[in-house]
């Protein structure tokens, strides 16, 4: 029968032994999503839902060793794969919910005039964050497995990957608001001056922001979770209970996989909006504000 065994020197990898059964339940549930997100990828051909797929897959893989550490819990390479696969995994998925905002901005009929980061920077400038997060995460990770101040030094900068990965989700959240409330004011503007359908029936641009805030919001609480559990350290609560990883992990991670899959669709995207479609130019006097108060500088190409 399975045990906690330890690694070397007495020194524990885990604190307690893996549980075997919530290990498959999320293999499982992980494996499914990601073969869902594939066909949809592939059948619609957007291939920018890549980082999201390959989300999904790493949290499958996550659960792998998760799942082989039942049997081998004083082996190295499940520890260090499943800690590091499962701490990465939203960076990738978080990848594709900022993409997603880049081209609903340049869809709509002057949404470029909604945005308070150049539409030209918008997708390369969150990416640029969530990468930089990633890397710092995976880094610390893979410094966490080592006895001593490396070990302590890992979760440092592990800290501070989660930090980066909120910050920049923070502000992507406050752009996508942003964007919200101009863009709201400005179509309704533009359907009482021209009398025409709402810009809303041929891209569903609300629907899809609250989607990205629904999934956003998962994302968050589980960054929160994590940089909680990184702070508190090897002898702090959660790591000493991991129902707590099933349900402010593993259960945010899998619903935000899924609640992307219902509430959005690829074809949401699909058309783009001519700036004259809906919306006159004289109608945006009055929502309209100045390029220096609406956009941040960036260095233009």
């Amino acid at each position: 029968m399975p045990e906690l065994l330890p690694y070397k020197d007495d020194r524990y990898l885990w604190n307690y032994l893996p549980s075997l059964p919530g290990a498959l339940v999320f293999v499982v549930l992980f494996s499914l999503v990601t073969i869902a997100h594939t066909w949809r990828m592939i059948r619609h051909r957007v291939w920018f839902h890549a980082p999201f797929v390959v989300g999904c897959l790493v949290e499958a893989i996550g659960y792998v060793g998760y799942t082989i550490a039942h049997w081998h819990s004083n082996k190295l390479v499940p520890y260090i794969i499943q800690s590091i696969f499962l701490l990465i995994a939203p960076a990738f998925i978080a990848a594709s919910i900022y993409m997603i905002l880049g081209r609903l901005v340049t869809r709509l009929p002057s949404g470029h005039r909604c945005s308070i980061v150049r539409p030209a920077w918008l997708t390369k400038l969150f990416v640029l964050g969530d990468v930089l997060s990633l890397l710092t995460q995976a880094f610390g990770g893979g410094m966490m497995s080592k006895k001593g101040s490396k070990g302590k030094t890992g979760q440092t900068v592990i800290i501070v990957g989660l930090a980066i990965q909120i910050v920049t989700f923070g502000f992507f959240l406050a752009s996508a608001v942003v964007f919200h409330v101009r863009y709201a004011r400005l179509a309704a503007a533009g359907a009482r001056g021209r009398k025409r359908p709402d810009v809303a029936s041929v891209v569903p641009w609300q629907k899809i922001l609250w989607m990205m805030y629904t999934v956003s919001a998962f994302i968050m609480a589980r960054s929160i979770f994590r940089t909680v559990e990184y702070i508190q350290g090897k002898e702090g609560y959660i790591l000493n209970h991991q129902w707590m990883l099933f349900v402010f992990d593993s259960t945010l991670m899998f619903c935000a996989t899924v609640l992307f899959y219902v509430m959005y669709h690829p074809d949401d995207l699909a058309c783009i909006v001519p700036d004259d479609s809906f919306i006159e130019a004289g109608t945006m006097s009055s929502v309209e504000m100045s390029p220096s108060s609406m956009e941040i500088a960036m260095p233009r190409k």
